[in-house]
Protein backbone atom coordinates (compact mmCIF):
# COMPACT_ATOMS: atom_id res chain seq x y z
CA UNK A 1 0.00 0.00 0.00
CA UNK A 2 1.38 3.38 -0.98
CA UNK A 3 1.48 6.49 1.21
CA UNK A 4 -1.36 7.96 -0.85
CA UNK A 5 -3.57 4.88 -0.42
CA UNK A 6 -2.85 4.85 3.29
CA UNK A 7 -3.70 8.55 3.55
CA UNK A 8 -0.21 9.52 4.74
CA UNK A 9 0.81 11.65 1.78
CA UNK A 10 0.48 15.33 2.63
CA UNK A 11 0.60 18.06 0.04
CA UNK A 12 3.40 20.56 0.53
CA UNK A 13 2.98 24.29 -0.01
CA UNK A 14 6.11 26.33 -0.70
CA UNK A 15 6.07 29.74 0.99
CA UNK A 16 8.61 32.21 -0.41
CA UNK A 17 9.08 35.62 1.23
CA UNK A 18 12.13 37.55 2.36
CA UNK A 19 10.33 38.72 5.52
CA UNK A 20 10.09 36.22 8.37
CA UNK A 21 6.91 37.85 9.76
CA UNK A 22 5.16 37.29 6.43
CA UNK A 23 6.19 33.63 6.41
CA UNK A 24 4.84 33.19 9.93
CA UNK A 25 1.57 34.88 8.93
CA UNK A 26 1.21 32.61 5.87
CA UNK A 27 1.83 29.51 7.97
CA UNK A 28 -0.85 30.69 10.42
CA UNK A 29 -3.32 31.25 7.55
CA UNK A 30 -2.79 27.69 6.33
CA UNK A 31 -3.31 26.06 9.74
CA UNK A 32 -6.05 23.48 9.64
CA UNK A 33 -5.59 22.72 5.95
CA UNK A 34 -4.19 19.28 5.08
CA UNK A 35 -0.87 20.78 3.99
CA UNK A 36 2.74 20.92 5.08
CA UNK A 37 3.97 24.49 4.70
CA UNK A 38 7.64 24.80 3.75
CA UNK A 39 9.00 28.32 4.26
CA UNK A 40 12.06 29.77 2.54
CA UNK A 41 13.32 33.35 2.53
CA UNK A 42 14.60 33.84 -1.04
CA UNK A 43 14.07 32.90 -4.65
CA UNK A 44 17.38 31.04 -4.64
CA UNK A 45 16.31 28.95 -1.63
CA UNK A 46 12.98 28.21 -3.34
CA UNK A 47 14.74 26.90 -6.46
CA UNK A 48 16.97 24.69 -4.32
CA UNK A 49 13.99 23.32 -2.40
CA UNK A 50 12.17 22.56 -5.64
CA UNK A 51 15.04 20.26 -6.61
CA UNK A 52 14.27 17.88 -3.75
CA UNK A 53 10.54 18.22 -2.96
CA UNK A 54 7.26 18.21 -4.83
CA UNK A 55 4.76 20.96 -4.07
CA UNK A 56 1.03 21.36 -4.68
CA UNK A 57 1.26 25.16 -4.90
CA UNK A 58 3.75 27.99 -4.37
CA UNK A 59 2.87 31.21 -2.52
CA UNK A 60 5.54 33.74 -3.42
CA UNK A 61 6.29 37.36 -2.68
CA UNK A 62 6.72 39.19 -5.96
CA UNK A 63 9.27 41.72 -4.72
CA UNK A 64 12.31 40.29 -2.94
CA UNK A 65 15.97 41.30 -2.91
CA UNK A 66 18.26 39.26 -5.13
CA UNK A 67 16.22 36.91 -7.30
CA UNK A 68 12.74 38.44 -7.16
CA UNK A 69 9.51 36.48 -7.46
CA UNK A 70 9.13 37.12 -11.17
CA UNK A 71 12.63 35.84 -11.97
CA UNK A 72 12.15 32.87 -9.65
CA UNK A 73 8.86 32.02 -11.38
CA UNK A 74 10.62 32.19 -14.74
CA UNK A 75 13.16 29.60 -13.58
CA UNK A 76 10.41 27.40 -12.13
CA UNK A 77 8.41 27.46 -15.36
CA UNK A 78 11.48 26.63 -17.48
CA UNK A 79 12.18 23.42 -15.55
CA UNK A 80 10.36 20.35 -16.81
CA UNK A 81 9.96 18.98 -13.28
CA UNK A 82 8.38 22.13 -11.82
CA UNK A 83 6.60 23.93 -14.65
CA UNK A 84 3.23 22.46 -13.69
CA UNK A 85 3.26 23.83 -10.11
CA UNK A 86 0.77 26.69 -9.71
CA UNK A 87 2.23 29.94 -8.40
CA UNK A 88 0.23 32.55 -6.51
CA UNK A 89 2.04 35.87 -6.19
CA UNK A 90 1.56 37.87 -3.02
CA UNK A 91 2.71 41.46 -2.95
CA UNK A 92 2.46 44.58 -0.83
CA UNK A 93 2.90 46.78 -3.91
CA UNK A 94 0.13 49.09 -4.94
CA UNK A 95 -2.49 47.72 -7.24
CA UNK A 96 -0.31 48.33 -10.26
CA UNK A 97 -1.77 46.48 -13.25
CA UNK A 98 1.68 46.23 -14.86
CA UNK A 99 3.02 44.21 -11.91
CA UNK A 100 0.04 41.87 -12.07
CA UNK A 101 0.55 41.41 -15.82
CA UNK A 102 4.23 40.75 -15.21
CA UNK A 103 3.25 38.09 -12.67
CA UNK A 104 0.88 36.36 -15.07
CA UNK A 105 3.48 36.58 -17.83
CA UNK A 106 5.96 34.87 -15.50
CA UNK A 107 3.55 31.96 -15.12
CA UNK A 108 1.46 32.83 -12.08
CA UNK A 109 -2.09 31.51 -11.79
CA UNK A 110 -3.05 34.35 -9.46
CA UNK A 111 -1.77 37.63 -8.07
CA UNK A 112 -2.98 38.88 -4.68
CA UNK A 113 -2.24 42.33 -3.29
CA UNK A 114 -1.79 42.72 0.46
CA UNK A 115 -3.77 43.05 2.54
CA UNK A 116 -5.79 40.13 1.20
CA UNK A 117 -8.54 38.08 2.77
CA UNK A 118 -6.93 35.00 4.41
CA UNK A 119 -10.06 32.95 3.70
CA UNK A 120 -9.72 33.67 -0.02
CA UNK A 121 -6.09 32.54 0.09
CA UNK A 122 -7.07 29.39 2.01
CA UNK A 123 -9.78 28.60 -0.55
CA UNK A 124 -7.34 29.01 -3.44
CA UNK A 125 -4.72 26.82 -1.74
CA UNK A 126 -7.35 24.18 -0.92
CA UNK A 127 -8.36 23.98 -4.59
CA UNK A 128 -4.78 23.47 -5.76
CA UNK A 129 -4.11 20.93 -3.01
CA UNK A 130 -7.22 19.00 -4.05
CA UNK A 131 -6.06 19.02 -7.67
CA UNK A 132 -2.59 17.84 -6.59
CA UNK A 133 -4.06 14.95 -4.57
CA UNK A 134 -6.25 13.91 -7.49
CA UNK A 135 -3.25 14.07 -9.82
CA UNK A 136 -1.25 11.85 -7.47
CA UNK A 137 -4.15 9.39 -7.35
CA UNK A 138 -4.38 9.33 -11.14
CA UNK A 139 -0.63 8.71 -11.44
CA UNK A 140 -0.90 5.85 -8.97
CA UNK A 141 -3.86 4.36 -10.84
CA UNK A 142 -1.97 4.64 -14.14
CA UNK A 143 0.98 2.77 -12.62
CA UNK A 144 -1.35 0.12 -11.24
CA UNK A 145 -3.07 -0.20 -14.63
CA UNK A 146 0.31 -0.62 -16.35
CA UNK A 147 1.27 -3.38 -13.89
CA UNK A 148 -2.06 -5.16 -14.38
CA UNK A 149 -1.92 -4.79 -18.14
CA UNK A 150 1.61 -6.21 -18.24
CA UNK A 151 0.59 -9.10 -15.99
CA UNK A 152 -2.46 -9.82 -18.14
CA UNK A 153 -0.29 -9.92 -21.27
CA UNK A 154 2.16 -12.25 -19.52
CA UNK A 155 -0.70 -14.47 -18.34
CA UNK A 156 -2.20 -14.72 -21.83
CA UNK A 157 1.23 -15.56 -23.25
CA UNK A 158 1.69 -18.28 -20.62
CA UNK A 159 -1.79 -19.69 -21.24
CA UNK A 160 -1.04 -19.92 -24.97
CA UNK A 161 1.95 -22.17 -24.24
CA UNK A 162 1.31 -25.90 -23.86
CA UNK A 163 1.44 -27.44 -20.39
CA UNK A 164 -0.74 -27.34 -17.27
CA UNK A 165 1.92 -25.69 -15.11
CA UNK A 166 1.52 -22.55 -17.23
CA UNK A 167 -2.01 -22.03 -15.87
CA UNK A 168 -0.64 -21.77 -12.34
CA UNK A 169 2.21 -19.51 -13.50
CA UNK A 170 -0.32 -17.25 -15.27
CA UNK A 171 -2.47 -17.11 -12.12
CA UNK A 172 0.58 -16.15 -10.03
CA UNK A 173 1.59 -13.44 -12.52
CA UNK A 174 -1.86 -11.88 -12.19
CA UNK A 175 -1.92 -12.21 -8.39
CA UNK A 176 1.45 -10.50 -8.12
CA UNK A 177 0.19 -7.51 -10.10
CA UNK A 178 -3.00 -7.01 -8.07
CA UNK A 179 -2.79 -4.36 -5.32
CA UNK A 180 -4.87 -6.42 -2.86
CA UNK A 181 -6.22 -9.91 -2.23
CA UNK A 182 -7.44 -11.28 -5.59
CA UNK A 183 -9.77 -13.91 -4.05
CA UNK A 184 -13.02 -11.91 -4.48
CA UNK A 185 -12.20 -11.57 -8.18
CA UNK A 186 -11.43 -15.29 -8.46
CA UNK A 187 -14.71 -16.27 -6.77
CA UNK A 188 -16.74 -13.99 -9.07
CA UNK A 189 -15.09 -15.46 -12.15
CA UNK A 190 -16.11 -19.03 -11.27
Amino acid sequence: MSELEAGFLTAKVLLVDDRQDNLIALEAMLQGLPVEPVAVSSGEAALKRLLVDDFAVILMDAQMPGLDGFETAGHIKRRERTRHIPIIFLTAADRDARLALRGYAAGAVDYLTKPFDPWVLRAKVAIFVDLWVKTQQLRQQAQQWARLSGAAHDAVRLLDEPGLDNVERAREALRAALPHDPEPLTRRAR
